[in-house]
């Protein structure tokens, strides 16, 4: 990973994002001290969480019922 201070990067940004689409990293510093990164984002990995968790849900409420109440009635009772 590789630090570059605030004002250069801001001058290089446009370089600098088709490095990090070729894979790298960088670290933006201000008078010294790391203040942020640039990276790809790990929207698969994301992705991947929201998945399961749908799925999870989905397989939670196999099986459960609300018998003669219905989902806007027990909405309605909340909201008062």
């Amino acid at each position: 990973m590789t630090a570059i201070a605030l004002f250069e990067a801001k001058n290089r940004l446009s370089e600098l994002i088709d490095r990090v689409q070729s894979g790298e990293e960088f670290v933006i510093t201000r008078r010294g001290r790391a203040v942020a990164r640039l990276a790809l984002p790990e929207a698969s990995d994301a992705a991947q969480r929201a998945s399961d968790a749908i799925a999870g849900l989905r397989t939670s409420r196999q099986g459960v019922s609300l018998g003669r109440l219905k989902s806007r009635d027990l909405v309605a009772e909340g909201r008062r």
